[in-house]
């Protein structure tokens, strides 16, 4: 029975490093390239003049800009060279086909090559890429691209440093000109070694659990222990993936389970998973050391291996403080692992239990009767 409770996680976890493959390279194409952590904050600062229903945020950990326009006018983003780049207003959301803007800021690093029909000069080509009143870039003013930090930030890493104030001009209307304000920050990234340290220890506390006969008092409390831990490690991970699509941009409840289906429901399935995994050891269902162990696999490499760039970089991905989204990564790690080492040991012992033979007892020999 062990042996094909392995294969059906096999199985499982095979199919689900498929599907994660097959849905990569789409993902990437509809420009899903948001980091899991950076060292350079961007923040937007103000809008001159200000307009009322005129908007501007920084999303993604700041790897995108998103302009929301409720004027009721359009309005228009300038891009590198002077030329209209994208259009917002009652109509929906177009780009300039001409505008090199258009193809360098598919991506964070801007590296598209640039086709043939892109000139500023020319004029302007709008095609229709939105509905709505919203629409989000990346734009190379609010980013830093270079491999290496400013001379500043080598200098003397331990502080923070402005690495510059930049501007991105608007036109209200297609003539009145507006600009976007922000500020672009390097900060010191945590020590990731005490945030590795923690999570290790906290793991090993966890597979500990599985040493303890599954069979004793003990074991059971374990056992139930295990539950608690995957339903609190669950919920952080489903915490962590809802984070995610609220720091980039989703809105509404509507909006967050949409982005989470679209863009996070590998963490998202895991997380439930785990939860329902706890409530299925907590009852000490059948098999219950198989779902533990399975479900802290997959929430260790989903949830938990997937965001720990966390660690070492001071900007999370997450609209709350990135000290908190520490946290949450390392609680995943700490029940993912340790679920899953917990699990394996209690599925060891049991296996080793039920394969090895009861020892047969020795007859005695008869005692010979005195003559």
């Amino acid at each position: 029975m062990i042996r094909a409770l392995l294969a059906r996680a096999g199985l499982v976890a095979a199919a689900a490093v498929t599907a994660t493959l097959a849905t990569a390279a789409p993902a990437a194409a509809h420009g899903a390239d948001a980091p899991d952590g950076t060292d350079y904050r961007t923040v937007v600062t103000g809008l001159t003049p200000a307009r009322d229903g005129l908007e501007v945020r920084a999303v993604e950990a700041g790897a995108r800009l998103e302009l929301t326009n409720r004027t009721g006018r359009p309005v228009e983003v300038i891009g590198y060279s002077g030329e209209p780049y994208l259009r917002v207003g009652p109509d929906g959301v177009y780009e300039n086909t001409r505008s090199p803007a258009t193809y360098l800021n598919r991506t964070i690093a801007g590296d598209t090559a640039l086709p043939p029909e892109a000139d500023p000069a020319a004029e302007p080509s709008w095609r229709r890429v939105a509905d709505g009143s919203s629409v989000r870039w990346h734009d190379q003013r609010a980013l830093y691209r270079e491999s290496a930090p400013p001379a500043a930030v080598r200098a003397a890493p331990d502080r923070e440093h402005r690495v510059r104030d930049w501007t991105i001009p608007l036109r209200d209307g297609g003539s009145e000109p507006l600009e976007i304000h922000g500020t672009l920050d390097w900060v010191p990234p945590p020590d990731a070694y005490t945030w590795w340290a923690v999570s290790i220890v906290g793991l090993l506390a966890v597979g500990a659990l599985g040493l303890l006969p599954a069979a004793s008092v003990p074991g059971g409390r374990a056992l139930a222990g295990l539950g608690g831990l995957l339903v609190v490690g669950g919920a952080a991970g489903v915490a962590y993936a809802v984070g995610r699509e609220l720091d980039a941009g989703a809105e509404g409840l509507g909006g967050v389970l949409l982005a989470l289906l679209t863009g996070q429901l590998w963490m998202l399935l895991t997380g439930l998973g785990a939860m329902a995994a706890g409530a299925y050891a907590l009852a000490r269902r059948p098999a219950a050391d198989f779902a533990v162990a399975l479900a802290g696999a997959c929430l260790a490499l989903f949830a938990g291996v997937a965001n720990a760039a966390v660690f070492s970089r001071a900007v999370a991905p997450a609209p709350w403080a990135a000290t908190w989204a520490r946290v949450l990564v390392a609680v995943i790690l700490i029940v993912g692992v340790g679920g899953l080492a917990a699990g394996a040991l209690r599925l060891h012992a049991t296996r080793t239990q039920t394969s090895t033979p009861g020892t047969p007892k020795t007859p005695r020999a008869a005692t010979p009767s005195p003559a």
